[in-house]
């Protein structure tokens, strides 16, 4: 006890309660850091927010003034509008700031271990504009997906090599296969009525994030995403907003039950 109330003295003025500076500082250095990708996470989903058969977007719809990170405003600031002629560019104006900063906040709230903390943050930072453009044109392209995956089932990795272990990243790594399969099944055998393929690249991802933590969490990711998708639809066929055979997008409700598993494990 000594020796703790030394170590106390030194680092925190004999307050345990009071962080050291540094420790302070980092919570604070997640928001900032999150905020300068804003500019490039709204650039993706301008560019890919478009239909399959299109080529990426590279500018304004309405004027052709390029949109890129060589100039940045207003185009990829909250504003959302183009520089050119004013209208507006992908995604409401604010939303892409609002839905990073959920980012650093699901990190704050769940506090994996640094390496798993960095794979969390890799796949959530890749699920924005995911989200954004399965909400406008109801695709989760390739180019989003697959890095989005990778990257998380590659950190993981790191993390096992670190002092994990093999067996929750060969959990994770079986759990992301099977929700895959789950839903390309579900494609195949129902068609535009089942998942589409783009989801299941995105459960690929979002299973092996949660089989990290056990073989039950992608099930409940799951189900989250399930009952969270029923009741919008039930909310918007009662308004009728949408007829029984419209599809919706299911990504974003799969991007909010990953999140809400998380959560519900930390």
């Amino acid at each position: 006890m000594t020796g703790l109330s030394e170590g106390l003295d030194r680092t925190t003025g004999g307050r345990p309660d009071l962080a050291p500076p540094s420790q302070q500082a980092r919570p604070r250095h997640r928001w900032v850091a999150a905020l300068a990708l804003t500019p490039l996470l709204r650039l993706a989903a301008i560019r890919y927010a478009v239909p399959p058969d299109r080529p990426e977007r590279t500018g304004c719809d309405g004027c052709a003034a390029p949109v890129g990170l060589d100039r940045p405003w207003p185009a990829l600031g909250p504003a959302a509008r183009c520089g050119g002629c004013g209208a507006r560019i992908g995604p409401p104006p604010g939303a892409v700031e609002l839905a990073v900063l959920a980012v650093p906040a699901v990190l704050a709230l769940t506090g994996p271990p640094p390496v798993e903390l960095a794979a969390t943050a890799w796949w959530l930072g890749w699920a924005v504009p995911l989200v954004f453009v399965d909400l406008a044109v109801h695709r989760l392209p390739d180019r989003l997906t697959w890095p989005a995956a990778a990257g998380a089932w590659l950190l993981l990795g790191v993390a096992a090599l670190a002092g994990a272990g093999p067996a929750p990243w060969l959990r994770a790594t079986g759990a992301g296969l099977g929700l895959a399969a789950f839903f390309a099944t579900s494609t195949l055998l129902l068609g535009r009525r089942g998942f589409g393929l783009g989801d299941a690249k995105l459960a690929l991802g979002s299973g092996v994030l949660l089989g990290w933590y056990g073989w039950a969490l992608p099930v409940v990711g799951l189900l989250l995403a399930v009952t969270a998708s029923g009741l919008v639809a039930a909310g918007l066929l009662a308004a009728r907003r949408v007829r029984w055979s419209s599809h919706l997008p299911f990504g974003p409700y799969l991007v909010l039950g990953t999140a809400g598993a998380l959560l519900l494990a930390a």
